[in-house]
């Protein structure tokens, strides 16, 4: 289930990412598209702003093995 997040003094959604997922990494585009609008306003957010925050697995990805010998 999302959650909601106001914004405080100075914040831009990255920085809102960073304290809400403790990430930016793949974080900061989902927030903007389930914000509509909140990309209009500017770089840093209005004190106040209530912004939805999708859940995400924060969980890093699994990164591929590379075999330089087979």
């Amino acid at each position: 289930m999302p959650s909601t997040y106001i914004t405080k003094a100075g914040q831009t959604v990255d920085l809102v990412c960073l304290d809400f997922y403790g990430r930016t990494r793949s974080t900061t585009e989902i927030v903007l598209d389930a914000n509509p609008g909140v990309a209009a306003l500017d770089p840093i957010l209005p004190i106040g702003t209530v912004l939805v925050m999708p859940d995400i697995d924060i969980r890093p990805a699994a990164r591929e093995l590379v075999k330089l010998w087979e």
